[in-house]
């Protein structure tokens, strides 16, 4: 499928998800109010206004690859579908529709949705600080101490006595960075001398983690190490301990205290609320 016919059918999907049922319509986020300079009117359907707006809340509910797109290249589209749609509710108006049972109903649904989500994005705006954030964070500290991690080079080959050759040429003093590019079969180490940069004993087979975290910073294993990929030669460079960053796990706190924040104000509302249950067929619960 070429990118022009790509971009139409995602831009189709837009026009869809204009239709779509009140779940759908009420997870699209709505624009921020703006000025006429920063929200100018692009179209005018029979006197009702489109605005840049609203083109960019459709292209927010249209499938990830197309919201990745230049707004410029959906554009044309878009527009299109946003007249069509501008049309078809100013057709249903006149036949009185913004007054029938069944659009009410929805549109009832609907706000439902969207004021719930509002009240609840207030509330965790409000109750979410910076000052929480850290706090939470010192917490995961001690609950995640920090780890041991090394940085090393390995060099690569099919055989043990392949390896064998090298690790006596490292041994007599060849430049580790040098060899890897010469010999390794690690793809990328063939650029980077070997390097694999720092990584948690866990994020290596066991063959290779059991070596490289028993050496020190500068040693090189005295014998070739055999893994499920073929025979290393482990050099370690550099050894840290160091904990997670605020940043690094930011988004993990954060929904954390999130579903804190919406469990706490769920609770209270129950409690202060007079909830009757009834059964499937409306009779009371006994």
């Amino acid at each position: 499928m070429s990118y022009f016919v790509r971009v139409a059918a995602l831009a189709g999907a837009a026009f869809l998800a204009c239709a779509a049922p009140p779940v759908r319509a009420q997870t699209v986020t709505p624009p921020q109010a703006a000025d006429t300079a920063a929200d100018p009117v692009i179209a005018i359907v029979d006197g009702s206004p489109i605005k840049r707006s609203d083109i960019v809340a459709m292209q927010r509910s249209l499938p990830a690859e197309a919201q990745q797109m230049p707004l410029e290249v959906l554009f044309p589209l878009i527009i299109d579908r946003l007249i069509d749609v501008k049309l078809i509710a100013q057709a249903g108006r006149r036949d009185n529709l913004d007054r029938d049972p069944e659009v009410r109903e929805r549109l009832a649904s609907i706000e439902e949705r969207l004021i719930q989500d509002v009240y609840l994005k207030r509330k965790m705006a409000s109750a979410m600080t910076e000052d929480g954030i850290k706090a939470r964070y010192q917490k995961f500290i001690a609950e995640n101490p920090a780890e041991v991690e090394v940085s090393a080079r390995h060099i690569l080959v099919a055989t043990e006595q392949k390896a064998k050759e090298i690790l006596g040429q490292v041994k007599s003093g060849g430049d580790f960075a040098k060899l890897a590019g010469e010999n390794t079969l690690d793809p990328s180490g063939k650029q980077s001398g070997g390097d694999l940069g720092f990584f948690k004993k866990g994020e290596m087979v066991p063959e290779f983690s059991e070596v490289a975290f028993k050496l020190k910073e500068g040693e090189v294993s005295d014998t070739p190490v055999k893994t499920q990929f073929g025979w290393h030669i482990i050099k370690v460079d550099k050894i840290r301990t160091q904990a997670q960053s605020l940043d690094d796990v930011r988004d993990q706190i954060t929904n954390e205290l999130a579903q804190e924040i919406v469990r706490a104000e769920l609770g209270r509302l129950r409690q202060a609320a007079k909830v009757e249950r009834f059964n499937l067929d409306g009779t009371p619960q006994r």
